[in-house]
């Protein structure tokens, strides 16, 4: 599949550097400042917004002599998910390498607006494991993913149906402002996942940019991932690429399935719709899994495993929701980022593991799973408990640490640390964890963005 990447493409991902760890938000500040003064003529960096606890959210524009009023924008964001820092990486390198290459300007054709990071206090909270070692233990214990309705991802203003939502968070509305005043061609928004292997979500079809989608992972050593898609109700396009959201038609099959709007907004994709917008997300793992591109059958029913998803999930919702429910009125800091998400993660714990088995009991399940779907099943368990049990598991100790000694709080802070640490030892047994070198991941997101870019241009 590689002779599917252009030979000027496969030249520009060898700029790539190596990296030895993500970085947190004040690097990120001051390597945009950095490109910034480096390339007066051409990089302006302006403040574009106020996260909800203060601080700046930075966007650096990139534009020379030969871009004109018919020169379409580009608008990159990095950190939509403050657990997710390869994007920061990413967006940095394609405004180093756009700044310092004018013949890759020219090829791109876009004005670009870079936004390394847009939740810097969500990424704070994750700044535990940046530096590694980039193991299981240390990402989970010091992990931290915001509840729905405070992700800059999923509270962009909707209306569809009997759907209305208008309650952006601060970052999400700096990033409309962006999107609504630049009316961008291409809009990347920069993802990643945690095990398996590489896929992508696009707004509309593009079948010439898919196959260089396809084969950039490989050609670095990370499959494609062919196991169990993020939702059910996925649409595909190609081969580990989907249909990012589309507000009517993602109302549309929660209304045929019975279901109901999530309690959040849009997505990004969803709001860059209406300019018109090919928005681009590419999601990548820290641990690759040579399973995660293994189509073949597993002789497992795809109903069991989904089966046993839902118990797993069932058992640990019960635990998650035990200790809120006990502790909920005793807390000293009930509105802390990490009490708010580690309660709604918690509770959804246990609505996940009901839509699990509802989902085995499907006839369309009855099934063998390939064997990619059967191990993406089995690591969302291992996933789950490890992501949301370490944040309730953090919220827990935060407030036993902040002189809240409480007896219920120090119970069942004890006992979620025993039980946190059999699920890393399961975890540890069923799992071969490799770290991907931060280089691979980095390229694999920057050829998306410059091969959705080029492909706009017609110069893929």
């Amino acid at each position: 599949m590689t002779d599917a990447i252009p030979a000027w493409l496969s030249d520009e991902l060898a700029t790539v550097p190596s990296y030895d760890a993500f970085l947190g938000v004040d690097a990120l500040v001051d390597a945009l400042g950095v490109i910034a003064a480096a390339h007066p003529d051409l990089a302006t960096l302006r403040r574009v917004g106020t996260s909800r606890q203060g601080e700046a959210l930075w966007c650096l524009t990139i534009a020379d002599t030969a871009h004109d009023e018919a020169t379409p924008d580009a608008l990159v964001v990095g950190l939509p998910h403050p657990n997710e820092p390869i994007g920061g990486l990413t967006a940095l390198h394609l405004a180093a390498r756009v700044c310092a290459d004018a013949d890759l300007r020219g090829r791109l054709g876009h004005r670009w607006h870079v936004v390394a990071c847009v939740d810097p206090d969500g990424l704070r909270l994750n700044e535990g494991w940046l530096a590694g070692p980039f193991d299981r233990t240390t990402y989970a214990r010091n992990f931290y993913r915001p509840a729905g309705v405070e992700q800059v991802e999923w509270t962009f203003p909707v209306s569809v149906g009997d759907v209305y939502y208008d309650d952006a968070i601060a970052e999400t509305q700096a990033l409309m402002r962006l999107i609504d005043h630049h009316e961008p061609a291409l809009l990347a928004s920069l993802h990643n996942s945690e095990l398996g292997g590489a896929y992508y979500y696009l707004s509309r079809p593009e079948p010439p940019l898919h196959a260089v989608l396809q084969a950039v992972p490989e050609s670095v050593g990370i499959p494609l991932d062919r196991g169990e898609p993020e939702a059910a109700h996925m649409v595909t396009f190609d081969d580990a690429i989907f249909a990012a959201g589309d507000a009517e038609a993602f109302y549309a099959r929660l209304r045929a399935s019975g279901r109901k709007w999530p309690p959040h907004g849009g997505s990004t994709s969803m709001y860059a719709a209406r300019h018109g917008t090919l928005t681009i997300l590419s999601e990548l793992p820290y641990w690759s899994d040579p399973s995660a591109a293994d189509s073949s059958p597993s002789g497992v029913r795809y109903a069991d495993a989904l089966a046993a998803y839902a118990r797993g999930l069932s058992d640990a919702g019960q635990l998650f929701t035990a200790a809120i429910d006990e502790v909920e009125e005793l807390l000293v800091a009930p509105t802390s980022p990490l009490w708010k998400a580690g309660c709604a993660f918690g509770r959804a714990t246990v609505k996940y593991g009901s839509m699990a088995l509802e989902r085995s009991q499907q006839p369309k399940s009855d099934r063998e799973a390939t064997v990619a779907e059967a191990a993406s099943i089995a690591h969302n368990l291992h996933a789950w408990r490890l992501r949301y049990g370490g944040m309730l598991l953090r919220a827990l100790e935060g407030e036993v640490a902040l002189g809240n000694v409480r007896e219920p709080l120090r119970r069942h802070a004890a006992s979620l640390a025993t039980t946190y640490d059999a699920w890393l030892a399961e975890d540890a047994a069923a799992i071969q964890h490799d770290a991907i070198p931060i280089r691979n991941l980095v390229t694999v997101q920057y050829a998306a963005i410059v091969a959705a870019a080029a492909q706009l241009a017609g110069t893929l």
